[in-house]
């Protein structure tokens, strides 16, 4: 399945898309894509439904028919740094020993093809193609090998990042990370099922049609089991939070000479099987 929530911002409804490419309403089933709406036991029952049987929804998604972050009410917004061989090389950093865990504040989630606005003072935003893990059964201290009982599905993530506040701010990653429109998610969540085998999803990211961002999560160095269990070790995880994984290389700051963010561009990024973004870039005023 591919489940997503439509509508004006704040006021986004339950849908899942058809076949053809249409969303069907979902308001009669769940109240939203949240919560306990990510419980097997209810996305069981959900992909028993016909979705030719459920309400057709006016408009094309990521056209005339607005699309909202995918999963709402998310508790924990969890993202992992320096995950990517590639990536960590780029950056001139070792492969950190064990996953590096940081925080994104959940006010900085928007809608896939909402703007991205770069903060008052920042010369360096800078773009994070990722792939997001939304967890479906919740638990703590919960074994590796146990780890995708817990996902309810997998969806695409941009780990919009200011680098000067990141690194030269006096204080952990979080300053950059996540200010208001840094965490688009979507355009819909996709089920385990559907995903197959997602250690061999390619993952790209574009401004303006340049491509700087060509990868796979074929070289992710933690696993997306690892990550699970490991980031529950710390922390109980419920149902709706995210676990961003980290990106591949190709980042503005890893460019030579690094390239950041102007207002005007056009950010367009996408995994395989799990959609595509676009995103305006605009000044904060």
């Amino acid at each position: 399945m591919k489940l997503l929530r439509y509508g004006p911002s704040g006021s986004e409804k339950p849908g899942l898309l058809d076949d053809d490419g249409r969303v069907r309403d979902l308001s009669g089933h769940v109240a939203d894509i949240s919560g306990d709406a990510l419980l097997p036991e209810t996305l069981t029952r959900l992909q028993a439904l016909n979705p030719f049987d459920l309400p057709l929804v006016d408009g094309l998604p990521q056209n005339d028919l607005r699309l909202g972050p995918c999963v709402g009410n998310v508790g924990k917004f969890i993202c992992i740094g320096l995950n990517y061989a590639d990536h960590a090389a780029e950056a001139g950093m070792d492969i950190p020993p064990e996953p590096v865990v940081f925080g994104k504040w959940t006010s900085a989630i928007v809608g896939p093809d909402d703007d991205v606005e770069i903060p008052r003072d920042s010369e360096k935003t800078d773009w994070e193609v990722e792939l997001g893990v939304i967890i479906g059964k919740g638990g703590r201290y919960i074994d590796e090998a146990d780890a995708l009982s817990h996902v309810a599905g997998f969806c695409v993530i941009n780990d919009v990042s200011e680098r000067d506040f990141q690194l030269n701010r006096a204080g952990t990653w979080d300053k950059g990370k996540g200010n208001d429109t840094f965490g688009p998610l979507g355009p819909w969540l996709v089920t385990k099922d559907e995903v197959g085998d997602f250690d061999q999803l390619g993952m790209w990211l574009e401004v303006d049609g340049h491509r700087y961002q060509n990868g796979s999560t074929a070289t992710m160095v933690y696993k997306v089991p690892h990550l699970v269990s490991y980031c529950s070790r710390f922390m109980s995880l419920q149902p709706g939070d995210v676990i961003s994984t980290g990106t591949p290389p190709g980042v503005g700051m890893g460019q030579k000479p690094p390239v950041y963010l102007k207002g005007g561009e056009v950010m367009k990024l996408g995994i395989d099987k799990l959609g595509v973004q676009t995103q305006k870039v605009k000044n904060a005023e």
